[in-house]
């Protein structure tokens, strides 16, 4: 990236705190110098927070490297998951989307629910990189009939939400994935549990890592600029499974991550 006007930002590219990790280094450095940064832990979902501030005009990298020795299990779901994560949110407009729901997948409960709304976003959106800008929410998605993995994320959870069933977007790392690059699931509530589905069927889900979990992207993004200026550059992004192969996954059950 290449700071132009003083930056304050917020980067989210490290695993959970619910991960446990064998390795782990993350740097950002201006123009070869190490930063200071300030670590910040939301408890309440294990996402691990990394800000930066007044950082001056020059190229700014970010590099992170792990070793993973599970995908960070999710804790039980609570009486706020199911409150927080029925409702609309900025990429979730699941009010514009009740009629959509009622009318495509119709009444919906458990484990077999979620699989078929899922299917359903798996077989009528079609997968095209470059396809959304960053302000496109489910709504979006639904009439363009076209996306990337936030955007399949987004429609699935919208879906879910409008007929009643908790859904939450997790930021993780996908061995398997193709194309390569941060990559973007649901989690469902079915009764105490977060089970994931993955409607862009892109990776198996047995080997996903998790980074964040929030409401929508804007709670899970990456990187964030409060203020000041940045154009970014080039971004590269390696999972692998070290010493095994990939599972094989028909997404036709559900999983946990972890």
């Amino acid at each position: 990236m290449t700071v132009t006007n003083p930056v304050e930002a917020t980067f989210g590219v490290t695993v959970s705190d619910r991960v446990s990790l064998a390795e782990e280094q993350f740097r950002l450095t201006l123009d070869g110098t190490e930063l200071e940064v300030e670590d910040v832990l939301d408890e309440a979902s294990g996402t691990r927070w990394h800000v930066v501030r007044d950082v001056a005009a020059g190229e700014l990298k970010a590099s992170y490297q792990a070793l993973a020795t599970d995908g960070g299990a999710s804790s039980a779901v609570t009486a706020l998951d199911r409150i927080h994560y029925v409702r609309p949110s900025r990429y979730v407009d699941l009010d514009r989307l009740e009629s959509v729901a009622r009318a495509e997948v119709g009444d919906i409960s458990g484990e077999q629910g979620v699989l078929d709304v899922a299917a359903w976003v798996h077989e009528h959106i079609r997968y095209v990189i470059g396809s959304s800008t960053v302000t496109d929410g489910a709504s979006d998605t639904y009439l363009a009939r076209r996306g990337v993995c936030r955007d399949f994320a987004h429609l699935t959870m919208a879906l879910l939400r409008a007929r009643g069933i908790p859904a939450r977007l997790v930021a993780c790392y996908a061995p398997g994935l193709s194309p390569m690059d941060f990559h973007a699931v649901v989690e469902a509530a079915v009764e105490d549990r977060w089970v994931v589905v993955d409607p862009t069927r892109l990776a198996p889900r047995q080997s996903l890592v998790r980074i964040a979990s929030g409401a929508d992207a804007s709670e899970t993004s990456f990187l964030t600029v409060h203020t000041g200026g940045m154009s970014f550059g080039q971004l590269d992004v390696t999972a692998t499974v070290e010493g095994a192969e990939l599972p094989e996954d028909d997404h036709l059950s559900t999983v946990e991550i972890g």
